[in-house]
């Protein structure tokens, strides 16, 4: 599989709703090649059917809860996983109980290239998420630069 990350895709945000950062990093993907005109449309309308949010407080009371937004292979040109860190905490729908609001501080968007690595990309970060010890993910989710977020992930992925 190719590398996953790449340091032009990875996001600090000041967006101050869940559109807003979805307009900010579809934005930038299309300028990379990475996805076509219609990500963004899909991408918000996928997240409204099928909810991504995740809470992580069940490992650790001090995690943040995050999201793993994605959209059908059709609009996205190359596989990759898009760390996004936001400044304010944003709301998600929890992807296990569709009904219950999260405050989510992080993205891990799922560009997916081809459909059947959807669950591969998810379960890889599932395993991330769970292979960390647990200080080491307090301080990741505290990172506050492009750089620190790549190198952990390149490191620790």
């Amino acid at each position: 599989m190719t590398n996953l990350f790449a340091k032009e895709t990875v996001f600090i945000s000041e967006a101050l709703t869940q559109n807003d950062v979805f307009v900010e990093v579809a934005q930038a993907l299309l300028e990379h090649g990475l996805v076509t005109e219609e990500f963004l449309s899909n991408l918000v309308e996928r997240e409204k059917q099928y909810p991504t949010g995740l809470p992580l407080a069940p490992i650790d009371e001090r995690l943040p809860n995050v999201a793993i937004p994605h959209t059908e292979s059709s609009f996205v040109n190359q596989t990759r996983i898009v760390p996004v860190k936001l400044k304010h905490p944003l709301i998600f729908h929890n992807m296990i109980v569709p009904d219950e609001e999260l405050q989510v501080s992080f993205l891990f968007m799922i560009l997916n290239h081809d459909e059947s690595e959807q669950s591969g990309l998810l379960a890889q970060i599932m395993d991330f998420v769970n292979r960390q010890n647990v200080e080491d993910l307090v301080e990741f989710f505290s990172f506050e630069s492009v750089e620190e977020v790549y190198h952990y992930l390149e490191k620790n992925f």
